[in-house]
């Protein structure tokens, strides 16, 4: 059982880690996700509905990241980039509950690993968000 507890950590610490370099991404990917599935749900066919998808996902990433390059208020860039790292975050937590699902039998634990997890995952898009900034000069 305590093997399977640090497998589970390990585990764990490898999707975080994963979930670390593809955070900024997640927003995209959910809006083209949902794109797609609206797609295909009105008749569009599988082609047309991963067309429709990659370019709403392009669509979404290239608005918000212009936004947030362009806009020099630390409170609306604060919401631009809480708008990127929110999906990211929610994806982190779904990523670890699903390893943890079966490996960690108490659900008090299993919480605080998938809150760990996706406020790791979270913060990191955040981190990754403002060091891609340049800053001004002084």
């Amino acid at each position: 059982m305590v093997a399977v507890m640090f497998m589970s950590v390990a585990l764990v610490a490898l999707v975080c880690v994963l979930a670390y370099t593809l955070a900024i991404y997640a927003l995209p990917f959910f809006v083209g996700l949902a794109a797609a599935q609206f797609a295909y749900q009105t008749g569009s066919g599988l082609v047309g509905a991963g067309l429709v998808g990659l370019f709403s996902a392009g669509a979404a990433f290239g608005i918000l990241a212009v936004l947030f390059e362009t806009i020099r208020s630390p409170v609306i860039r604060l919401i631009v980039a809480l708008v990127f790292a929110a999906p990211a975050a929610v994806a982190g937590y779904a990523l670890v509950y699903g390893i943890t699902k079966e490996a960690v039998p108490s659900e008090i634990w299993r919480q605080i690993f998938c809150i760990v997890g996706g406020g790791f995952v979270g913060l990191s898009a955040l981190a990754r968000l403002a060091a891609g900034v340049d800053q001004p000069a002084r």
